[in-house]
């Protein structure tokens, strides 16, 4: 898929990592949509960085677990730009949530924004993405997906659930709409990382060092771009996933 003069949407796309993946789905040339939850201020400065790149941009605020924002937020992007061609569900929630302390309202939370808002926004694209032959879905899951985080049981089920519903919708909306995912792994450290926790970090990946987010938005680029990939996972993780815990 060239991507100039097509439109992107992407959740959670104000800061981060879904940040870097909007900006460099401008750069190659498409229009985006964004979803923010919260980050009100940061969504405007986004707004501001896409269309100083020769862009056009939307950003709205909508909860991803909610079905009627969801269905609000693939209208607007269509009235805004009269298409959808690639959709990136990165939005995610992440915390800690020991066994010993786990309840049901958060594994409902974790469960409903990392596992079902990606199946929601899917469900809402989907017809539109399709609708020129020729579109893209790419999930962001993470190493979790493979093998479980410790002390994060939801978030690491949500992700495998995440990876196998990537495969499941490449399946299901084959021929017209090509489904991907990207599995980062250390490419944004947690703000309460210390200098000790992110040295050992790096040590535990083959190449001994921090990626950016940067790497996962090429990544994100390609898959979109590539018309013959469906139904597959990029690792982004210097090789992480193959190191021993």
């Amino acid at each position: 898929m060239d991507l100039n003069g097509k439109v992107a949407l992407v959740t959670g796309g104000a800061v981060r990592v879904g940040k870097a993946i909007a900006l460099a789905l401008a750069e190659a040339g498409a229009d985006i949509a964004f979803s923010y939850n919260s980050s009100a201020n940061a969504a405007v400065a986004m707004a501001a960085e896409i269309e100083a790149l020769g862009r056009r941009a939307l950003a709205f605020q909508a909860d991803q677990s909610q079905a009627q924002q969801v269905t609000a937020l693939v209208d607007a992007t269509i009235g805004r730009f009269g298409r959808l061609d690639v959709l990136v569900n990165s939005a995610s929630l992440w915390r800690r949530t020991p066994w010993d302390a786990l309840d049901e309202a958060a594994w409902d939370q974790l469960i409903d924004i990392n596992l079902k808002g990606p199946f929601l926004c899917a469900r809402a694209a989907a017809p539109h993405l399709a609708a020129h032959g020729a579109g893209a879905i790419v999930n962001i899951v993470d190493l979790s997906a493979y093998v479980p985080f410790p002390n994060c049981l939801p978030h690491s089920v949500a992700k495998a659930g995440l990876l196998n519903m990537t495969y499941a919708l490449a399946m299901e909306l084959a021929p017209a709409v090509r489904v991907n995912a990207v599995a980062p792994g250390s490419v944004l450290p947690p703000p309460d990382y210390t200098d000790r926790q992110i040295a050992a970090t790096a040590h535990r990946t083959l190449l001994k060092r921090w990626g950016s987010p940067e790497d996962v938005a090429q990544a994100v680029v390609f898959l979109a771009q590539a018309d013959y990939i469906t139904g597959a996972v990029l690792p982004v993780d210097g090789g992480e996933r193959l190191c021993v815990r």
